[in-house]
């Protein structure tokens, strides 16, 4: 089923309506997910590439890709097709949400908690833009640091945190998924880029205990929201079913304190993939005018896919710049969730 889009700039009002069309045989899944076309003949896809078992396929050049309009295949020379990078209108934002009810901080597994906290930020900022915050018993988040790609800040916050003492032991779990949320949905509404990612990260070594939010309205606060969510459960106290339940891409579990870092750094590996498989595939049409099919196809290692998309190039012509910055409109994605 097609979604028609709507884009509008000072020279041009055009109706764009894109939608997926897979090779049947295809071993390859390219999903569209923006599209952009403006004057003079600026195309431009941002799309992800994915295995058939969903493993991501990272690294291709524009060379990979060949692309049809009206089933006629367009000349790499002609188009000055490129792979332009994803910054220029894309945002990732990573919040990390920790547990630091009474079970943690005076277990002695805080220090753990804050080593394995810190590596995970050091390697999820350098890509994107990460906050922490903390919960306890207590209705309100603790906050550590706001939204930063700067290391430092995140170790700054987190030494604040290295020898804290819960000032209400139990656990507000669900409370504080619904607060993070909103504070992660915010900073994505504030952003300037077009194309923005919000990942939500909780560690936990238990359930929630303050009954302060049901369960039923933390997962009616994620359905309505654009977040991705992966949980990290420490210890034998959780519940697995649920804490799965919650990490709606992805759950890895530490069943003793000594693995916590190894699953920080799993749920910072799966992160990174999952952001690699994204292209912003941009080129110059040779279209003038008139509605137009475009297709890209991809064959990596015997696997093939493509994917289809409509537009109009009406008032196109010469001296088109594929490096051009892409108009897209404002679109929160989130990833696929996982099979359980």
């Amino acid at each position: 089923m097609s979604t028609p889009i709507r884009f509008s700039g000072r020279a041009l009002a055009l109706t764009i309506t894109f939608g997926l069309t897979l090779l049947s045989c295809a071993s390859l899944k390219l999903q569209l997910h923006n599209a952009s076309v403006q004057k003079p003949s600026n195309v431009a896809l941002y799309f992800s590439v994915e295995k058939s078992n969903g493993a991501p396929v990272a690294k291709l050049d524009a060379k990979a890709f060949r692309i049809f309009e009206d089933g006629r295949l367009i000349s790499p020379f002609e188009s000055k097709q490129t792979i332009l990078n994803p910054e220029v209108a894309v945002v990732h934002y990573t919040l990390l949400l920790l547990d630091l009810s009474g079970s943690v901080t005076e277990s002695g597994s805080l220090h753990t908690l804050v080593q394995a906290a810190a590596s995970f930020a050091d390697k999820v900022a350098k890509r994107q833009k990460i906050a922490i915050y903390g919960f306890e018993g207590g209705a309100d988040l603790v906050p550590v640091t706001p939204f930063t790609t700067s290391s430092s800040a995140v170790s700054a916050g987190l030494a604040r945190i290295s020898t804290r003492k819960s000032r209400d032991p139990s656990t507000n779990l669900h409370g504080a998924v619904v607060r993070a949320v909103k504070v992660l949905e915010s900073a994505m509404k504030r952003s300037t880029q077009p194309l923005r990612f919000g990942t939500l990260v909780i560690f936990t070594d238990g359930t929630d205990r303050a009954h302060r939010v049901t369960a039923e309205k933390m997962h009616e606060a994620l359905d309505n929201s654009h977040v991705n969510v992966f949980v990290i459960g420490l210890g034998a106290e959780i519940d697995q079913g649920e804490l799965r339940r919650l990490g709606r891409n992805g759950f890895v579990q530490a069943t003793e304190g000594k693995n916590v870092r190894a699953a920080f750094d799993e749920v910072a590996a799966r992160i990174e993939a999952a952001a690699r498989k994204f292209y912003l595939l941009s080129y110059c049409s040779p279209s003038r005018a008139g509605t137009h099919e475009l297709r890209v196809e991809l064959k990596v290692d015997g696997q093939s896919g493509g994917l289809s998309h409509q537009f109009k190039a009406d008032g196109f012509g010469p001296r088109c710049d594929p490096k051009r910055k892409p108009r897209f409109s404002v679109h929160r994605v989130r990833l696929k969730p996982t099979q359980r």
